[in-house]
């Protein structure tokens, strides 16, 4: 079975390699050169266009940053359904505005193929185990399509509803996370501002009602430590604003998601765009406001 994968950043190139790992052949196109020169070098067939990558395969996956970069590797001049993609399944795993799942999916079916959308939980190491969690929107049928190819990659698979509700979820999941991570920020700040040993405070909020897997793993981040990014704080941002959107298409109030989204806008104009989304606390504590006397 050849696999076609659109997007080789972090977690495309991990998808890449697990499908590898389990015997699967991939092949792949990114706009950036050196990630496909990367994914080549571990066995990875390259791609001229993505257009090419449906042409040399029946099953493909697309993970990218944003919904207009989504809609161009579907719709552009050298997009998938610039060309004959009849009988072909699209597993779309971006983290989308709810609305571009519901906006492709006609244009996917009136080409004869089929979409899921099917953004994941879980990070590198998730990957490389094949134990993501994939939250799917679209058929029941389409998704009993798509099980081969997730089954390798995931531990879990919940169908959400139709396409459009695997993103409605994902961004839920993300808003939760990006509210949790902005109330440790301005705990760790106030408490160090008073006096309180940065270590000794992570030390108690391990042990706290919020204690959670996230916060556990990032306490070296935490620490002020150096550790591996798993999402950086422009991504994060990007997704809060798509929440944001969302809820406003919706006539959901979100004021909370707003003041998140300031705080998250506040440290990539300051150039930490790249840094994980742990470092927000260390931003907080080094540019947000400032102890009075």
């Amino acid at each position: 079975m050849k696999i076609g994968l659109v997007g080789l950043g972090r977690m495309g190139r991990a998808i890449q390699a697990r499908l590898a790992d389990q015997g699967l052949s991939v092949v792949g196109w990114d706009r950036d050169a050196v990630a496909m020169g990367a994914a080549a070098e571990n066995g990875m067939t390259i791609a001229a266009h993505p257009r090419a990558v449906a042409d040399a395969a029946d099953t493909v996956i697309s993970i990218i940053t944003e919904d207009n970069g989504v809609r161009h590797i579907f719709r552009g001049p050298d997009g998938f359904l610039s060309g004959d993609v009849r009988g072909k399944l699209f597993i779309e795993m971006s983290t989308l505005q709810p609305m571009t799942g519901r906006e492709l999916a006609p244009s996917v079916e009136a080409a004869g193929a089929r979409l899921i959308d099917s953004p994941v939980l879980g990070t590198i190491p998730a990957v490389r185990d094949g134990r993501l969690f994939a939250m799917i929107g679209g058929t029941p049928e389409d998704l009993d399509a798509a099980r081969p190819v997730l089954e390798k990659l995931t531990r879990k698979i919940v169908h959400m509803g139709p396409n459009g509700a695997g993103y409605a979820m994902k961004l839920a999941v993300n808003l939760g996370l990006a509210s949790f991570i902005q109330a440790t920020a301005e705990s760790l700040a106030m408490g160090t501002r008073e006096g309180l040993g940065l270590q000794q405070m992570l030390d108690v909020l391990s042990e706290a009602p919020t204690a959670n897997g996230w916060f556990n793993a990032k306490k070296k981040l935490l620490a002020g430590e150096p550790d591996d990014v798993t999402l950086d704080l422009k991504t994060l941002r990007k997704d809060m604003m798509s929440a944001v959107a969302t809820g406003a298409l919706a006539g959901t109030a979100m004021p909370l998601s707003t003041g998140v989204l300031t705080a998250l806008s506040a440290a990539v104009a300051q150039g930490w765009g790249d840094k994980d989304i742990g470092e927000l606390a260390r931003f907080f504590r080094e540019h947000m406001g400032q102890k009075l006397s």
